[in-house]
C-alpha cells in the first residue's frame, strides 16, 4: 500500500501536524506500508528530520514554480477563505498545481492531509491523483471530501463535522484515536504506577517544538517567583528550530534550580514517565501526557487550543492558564497547591490518564485498507 502524507512545519505552524503525521507513518511502515511526504519549504520545515526517519520527502518551493502546467480543476473563489489560510505559504490552487506533478507519478493508495489551510476544493482538484483520502484536523471549520476524517480532540463528536462531509465519510472523533507513539503504551504502567505518592522532584516544560513567542522564557522567569522544592530538577525540551533556543539557555544558567535544556529528544515518553509534573502547551503533546498521567498546567499558545484546553480542564486533568500573557503572574498561583499537594496531583493523574490510553494509532488503521 502507498501512502502519501501533505502537511507543514513552520516557525508559524509548528511541528505537531508533521509529528503525529509520522507516527502514523511508522505505524503503516511496520505493516509493510511504503510512506512518503509532500512538504513546503517555509521557514522552520521539519523535511530533513522527516528524511532521517527513512522518508522520501518531495519538497514544494516558497515562490512559485515557472512552467507549472498541469491540467486539474480547481475551483477558485468557489469558498470562504480559511482563517489559516497564511499558512500555507501559496495558494490553494498553486498547492494543488505543485502536488499534481508529484502525484502524477504515483500509485497513491491513501492520501493524508493534515492542514488547516487546504480544504474541500484542494481535495476535490486532486481527486483523480489518489484512491482514497484521510484528513486529520482538529478545527471542524471547514468542508472536506475524504473517505475517513480523524479529530482527536477529547470531547470531539462526529456530529461536529456533519455540515463539513459528505455521510459516506467515516468519523473517527475523541481523544480515544489519539496519534501517539507506542513507547507512551509501553510506558503507560510504569509511569501510573509512581503517581501516588510522588515527591515533586523533576518538572517538565514543553511548550512546543518552536515556540515563537518564547513562552518557555516567560515560564523559566516566573518559576524564579514559584516556590519549588530545593532538590527540584527542571527538563526545558525545544526543537532545533526554536528561534529563541539560545536565549533559553542562556535564561537557564541563571535559575535557582539545575536546568537541563533539551533539543529534538528522542526519548518524550521516557521524559514524561519520569517527572512529576509539567507545563506545557495545548498542542498534540497534551494527548502524551494524559497517557502517562502527568499533571499538567496547561498554557493556551493558540486560539485552536481552546477545545483542548476547556475539555482538559472539565475533566480536572489540567490546571489552565489563558495565554502567555498569564505566565509571569498566575503560574506561580496556579503551581503552588500543586506543589504542596501530592493528592492533588495523584487526583489530577487520575483524570488525565482516563482521557487516552496509548492504543489510537492501533485502532486508526483498522479503518486504513491493507
Amino acid at each position: 500500500m502507498k501512502v502519501v502524507f501533505r502537511t507543514d512545519a513552520s516557525q508559524q505552524i509548528g511541528t505537531g501536524h508533521v509529528m503525529r503525521c509520522l507516527t502514523l507513518a511508522d505505524a503503516l511502515n511496520a505493516r509493510g506500508a511504503e510512506c512518503r511526504f509532500i512538504c513546503r519549504e517555509h521557514p522552520g520545515n521539519l523535511i530533513e528530520f522527516i528524511r532521517s526517519k527513512g522518508y522520501p520527502v518531495h519538497g514544494l518551493p516558497l515562490s512559485e514554480p515557472q512552467g507549472a502546467s498541469v491540467l486539474v480543476t480547481y475551483e477558485a473563489g468557489s469558498g470562504p477563505e480559511l482563517p489559516h489560510t497564511a499558512w500555507l505559504g501559496t495558494t490553494q490552487e498553486q498547492d494543488v498545481a505543485e502536488c499534481a506533478v508529484i502525484l502524477g507519478e504515483l500509485d497513491t493508495d491513501w492520501l493524508v492531509v493534515d492542514h488547516y489551510a487546504l480544504d474541500a476544493r484542494w481535495e476535490v482538484a486532486l481527486k483523480r491523483q489518489y484512491h482514497k483520502l484521510m484528513v486529520i484536523d482538529d478545527l471542524a471549520d471547514r468542508s472536506h471530501q475524504g473517505d475517513l476524517l480523524l479529530d482527536q480532540t477529547f470531547g470531539r463528536h462526529p456530529a461536529d463535522y456533519a455540515p463539513w462531509v459528505p455521510a459516506t465519510c467515516t468519523l473517527l472523533c475523541g481523544s480515544q484515536y489519539a496519534l501517539l507513539r507506542p513507547e507512551f503504551a509501553a510506558l503507560r504502567a510504569y509511569s501510573l504506577a509512581r503517581r501516588g505518592n510522588a515527591q515533586l522532584r523533576h518538572l517538565l516544560i514543553t511548550m512546543g517544538g518552536v515556540d515563537k513567542d518564547n513562552a518557555t522564557g516567560r515560564v523559566l522567569c516566573a518559576l524564579q517567583s514559584s516556590e519549588l522544592p530545593a532538590n527540584c530538577r527542571i527538563t526545558v525540551v525545544m526543537g532545533a528550530t526554536a528561534p529563541w533556543l539560545t536565549e533559553v539557555r542562556q535564561q537557564a544558567e541563571q535559575m535557582p534550580w539545575p536546568v537541563d535544556v533539551r533539543v529534538n529528544v528522542g526519548d518524550m515518553a521516557q521524559l514524561m514517565a519520569d517527572s512529576d509534573l509539567a507545563i506545557g502547551a495545548a498542542g498534540s503533546t497534551s494527548w502524551e501526557r494524559c497517557c502517562l498521567g502527568l499533571p499538567t498546567v496547561l498554557v493556551v499558545l493558540a486560539d485552536n487550543q481552546q477545545q483542548v484546553a476547556r475539555g482538559l480542564e472539565q475533566a480536572g486533568a489540567v490546571n489552565v492558564l489563558q495565554g502567555p500573557q498569564m505566565i509571569t503572574e498566575h503560574l506561580p498561583q496556579a503551581l503552588a497547591s500543586l506543589v504542596s499537594s501530592s493528592d492533588f496531583r495523584a487526583d489530577m493523574s487520575l483524570a488525565a490518564q482516563r482521557i487516552a490510553d496509548g492504543d489510537g494509532v492501533a485502532t486508526v488503521i483498522q479503518h486504513l485498507e491493507f
